[in-house]
């Protein structure tokens, strides 16, 4: 489902990939009640805190405009508003 490039949920503005027209992220933040270490299990998909606490997490996905400015598919219009004809 993932595919490359992968780009973690952390980092310093300005540094790893460029967003280039083509390319779709997903944007995927997670916030937890306690510590910020995780671990996947078994099933190699379901992510947890290391120390049980309660998380959330959601996933918005973007993708750039001709013109370079981001577009969030994800929308709750699920981007139709911003399909041209």
């Amino acid at each position: 489902m993932h595919q490359d490039p992968h780009v973690p949920n952390f980092g310093k503005a300005g540094r790893g990939t460029k967003l280039v027209l083509g390319l779709a992220l997903a944007v995927e933040p997670m916030i937890t009640r306690g510590t910020h270490r995780m671990r996947t299990l078994e099933d190699e998909w379901t992510v947890v805190s290391t120390d049980g606490s309660r998380g959330a997490h959601w996933e918005e996905t973007f993708t750039l405009r001709p013109d370079g400015t981001p577009w969030a598919l994800t929308s709750l219009d699920g981007g139709e508003s911003e399909l041209k004809a």
